[in-house]
C-alpha cells in the first residue's frame, strides 16, 4: 500500500496516478523519533542546567569548608643580639711547675692531688741526711779556718813590735801579714760553703710558691728526683682567675673590629661587652668574663689571631686545663624576626608560607642574616606587616587556601630571645 499526500491532508487511495510527493513508512519513523528526541531534549535541558548551578554553589560551599583553619603571625622586627661561639681551653692565671732544686730521694709527700694550697705550705720532703752532713762538714771548715785566721793574727802582732824596734826585717812582718790575709779568705769562703750547705738543706723541703690547686703527682716516695729530670714533681694552678684561650678566624677577626667601638684595637677591647663562656656540657658559667688581649700577628699555618679573655673563679669551680666555649655577642639594630617554628626547609634553603590577600599560601625562601634564641633574623624574603603560617605547614602547598587565625605575638618569647 502507498500514502500520498495533496494539499488537503493525508489520503488513502490506489487511483492517483499523479501525486505531487510521496514518503515512505520508514521516512515517517524518522521523523517521529527526531520529534521525540526534540521534546526530551527540551525538558532535560533545563533540569541539568538547575543540577550543574546547585551543583558549583555546593562544591563552592564545600571548598570554603574544607580551608582549614592554621595559626597565622605578622612578620615584626626587634632589636636582637646574635652570638658566635669559639672552641677555648681555660688555664690558671699563674701555673707555677715544681721543680727539685737538690738532687735525692724523695722521703715524704704532703699534699694530694687537686688539694687547695696556700703560699709557703709543705708539699714534699727529700732525704735531708746527705745535706745535713754537708752543713756539719762545712761548719767545722768555718772553725778550722778561723783558728788558722786568729794564728796568723797573733803572729802579726808578735811580729810588729820587734819590726818597730828593727830586731827583725819587716820583710817578715809581710809575710805574716800575708799568711794572716789568706787566713781571712779562707774563713769567708768557709762562710759561703756553710750558706750553701745551708740552703741546700733548706731546699730538702719544697713548699708552695703560691696559693692554687696541686696538680698531678707523678712521683712516689722513694723516687730519685732531681734538677735533671724532665718532669716536675708537681704543678701548682693559681684559679683564682681563669685565662680562656681561643683563636678567631681571618674573616671573624675583621668583623669583630668592624663591629666593636673604638677606633684603636685597645680601645675596642677595652669598650666591648662581656662575654660568656659555655662549658663541655653546654652550661653557661655563671660569671662574665672579659676579653683582654689579642695577638699581634695571625698564625700563618692556621690562619687564625689569637684571643685571651679572662674569667673571674672565686668560688673555684673551674680549674686550668678544662675546654669550653667563649661566646661573643654581636648586637643588632631593629631586624625584620621569623620564629624558626613557622619555617621549613627545603634542600638546603630556609622557606615560609606567606598567605597573600585572598588567604591562598606561597612558599618564599629566607635569606638568614643570624640566629637568636627561637628567632631567625631575616635579610630579604618577607617584610614587617606580611602574614605566614606558624603551624601545620607539613600540609600546605603553594597555591592552598587557608582560613587564617591570627595569633597574637609572643612577646616573652622574643624578650627571652634578646
Amino acid at each position: 500500500m502507498q500514502i500520498f499526500t495533496t494539499g488537503y491532508g493525508l489520503q488513502r487511495s490506489s487511483h492517483f496516478t499523479q501525486p505531487k510527493q510521496q514518503i515512505t513508512m520508514k521516512q515517517v519513523n524518522h521523523l517521529l523519533r527526531q520529534a521525540f528526541l526534540l521534546q526530551t531534549t527540551l525538558f532535560i535541558l533545563p533540569v541539568l542546567v538547575l543540577f550543574g548551578c546547585s551543583s558549583a554553589a555546593e562544591q563552592s560551599q564545600t571548598a570554603a569548608a574544607e580551608a582549614p583553619t592554621l595559626p597565622v603571625v605578622q612578620v615584626q622586627t626587634a632589636s636582637m643580639t646574635t652570638y658566635q661561639e669559639f672552641p677555648a681551653t681555660l688555664e690558671g692565671k699563674v701555673n707555677v711547675d715544681i721543680r727539685p732544686q737538690v738532687e735525692g730521694y724523695l722521703e715524704k709527700i704532703y699534699v694530694d692531688e687537686g688539694a687547695t694550697v696556700r703560699k709557703g705550705q709543705p708539699l714534699f720532703r727529700i732525704d735531708e741526711r746527705s745535706y745535713r752532713e754537708q752543713l756539719s762538714n762545712a761548719n767545722a771548715s768555718l772553725l778550722a779556718a778561723k783558728a788558722n785566721m786568729d794564728k796568723a793574727a797573733i803572729e802579726v802582732a808578735r811580729l810588729s813590735p820587734l819590726v818597730q824596734n828593727k830586731v827583725i826585717s819587716d820583710v817578715q812582718l809581710k809575710a805574716a801579714q800575708s799568711a794572716y790575709d789568706a787566713a781571712k779568705a779562707s774563713v769567708e769562703q768557709a762562710r759561703a760553703t756553710v750558706s750553701t750547705a745551708q740552703t741546700n738543706l733548706s731546699r730538702t723541703l719544697i713548699t708552695a710558691p703560691v696559693n692554687g690547686y696541686i696538680g698531678r703527682l707523678p712521683y712516689k716516695p722513694g723516687s730519685l728526683v732531681g734538677r735533671a729530670e724532665p718532669q716536675a714533681l708537681t704543678t701548682i694552678s693559681d684559679v683564682r682567675e681563669l685565662y680562656a684561650y681561643f683563636s678567631m678566624s681571618e674573616v671573624d677577626f675583621l668583623q669583630f673590629t668592624q663591629q666593636a667601638p673604638g677606633r684603636s684595637m685597645a680601645e675596642k677591647i677595652k669598650r666591648f661587652p662581656p662575654v660568656d663562656l659555655l662549658l663541655a656540657d653546654n652550661s653557661a658559667y655563671s660569671q662574665k668574663g672579659r676579653i683582654e688581649m689579642v695577638s699581634g700577628q695571625f698564625d700563618k699555618t692556621m690562619g687564625a689571631i689569637s684571643f685571651r679573655a679572662v674569667f673571674p673563679n672565686g668560688q673555684g669551680l673551674l680549674r686550668s686545663g678544662i675546654t669550653g666555649r667563649v661566646r661573643i655577642p654581636q648586637p643588632h639594630g631593629e631586624t625584620v624576626v621569623v620564629p624558626q617554628e613557622a619555617t621549613f626547609e627545603r634542600q638546603d634553603r630556609v622557606f615560609v608560607f606567606a598567605v597573600a590577600d585572598s588567604n591562598k599560601v606561597e612558599s618564599r625562601p629566607l635569606q638568614i642574616a643570624g640566629k637568636s634564641g627561637n628567632y631567625y633574623l631575616i635579610s630579604q624574603g618577607v617584610k614587617p606587616g606580611d602574614r605566614i603560617v606558624r603551624d601545620g605547614l607539613d600540609r600546605l602547598h603553594d597555591g592552598d587556601v587557608i582560613t587564617p587565625k591570627l595569633v597574637a605575638k609572643d612577646t616573652n618569647q622574643l624578650t627571652s630571645a634578646l
